[in-house]
């Protein structure tokens, strides 16, 4: 926890103060926001947040949309209450801390925040790199289709012609495998007239 970053978006009151003070004695780097800000500090890793169900629209709008690099979110409540819990899901708060504030337990949901977030991102990194899998061997299984219709090949020559035309041309298969899709576009919808 040395060194993170951390935007507090708490009133400057003695809870406020308390926690800001804690942050710094485990070694966060706080950066202390109030009013609520516009847009979350480009710096932060870590974002804490009170939650007022009074300012719930200007919390959703700065929490909405969750994109993947938005820092991990911590929300400060005062109720468990039906409406409170609602605005922490909405924002995609990952942890929450209780009012009265107590230094007693903050380093815990801070760290467990933490690991909670780093490991969304690690799932997206493996999403995002299957996905990208998944289309370029969609995309290569067309071409694999187009070469045995047009070339009469089995569907092993056909790959093999994708590979050793993609190495030979210094290109990936599936930018070959576009380039096959294109072409047969191309030339089909030239056939027909469109």
């Amino acid at each position: 926890m040395k060194g993170l970053r951390v935007q507090v978006i708490h009133p400057p009151d003695a809870e406020g103060k308390v926690l800001i003070e804690h942050l710094n004695r485990i070694g966060c780097m706080c950066e202390a926001t109030w009013p609520l800000p516009d847009q979350i500090s480009p710096t932060a890793s870590v974002v804490i947040i009170a939650i007022e169900p009074s300012c719930r629209e200007q919390i959703l709008n700065l929490f909405r949309p969750v994109e993947p690099l938005d820092p991990a979110l911590l929300a400060v409540i005062s109720f468990e209450d039906p409406s409170t819990f609602q605005i922490v899901l909405e924002c995609g708060a990952l942890g929450f801390i209780d009012r009265p504030i107590r230094p007693f337990g903050l380093l815990t949901n801070l760290m467990i925040t933490r690991a909670i977030w780093l490991e969304r991102q690690n799932a997206s990194k493996r999403i995002r790199k299957l996905e990208r899998r998944l289309r370029s061997n969609k995309q290569i299984l067309r071409a694999k289709e187009i070469l045995m219709q047009t070339q009469g090949l089995t569907e092993d020559a056909a790959y093999e012609c994708i590979r050793q035309q993609a190495m030979a041309k210094r290109m990936s298969m599936d930018e070959l495998a576009d380039a096959i899709i294109a072409a047969h576009t191309l030339l089909t919808n030239n056939l027909r007239g469109d």
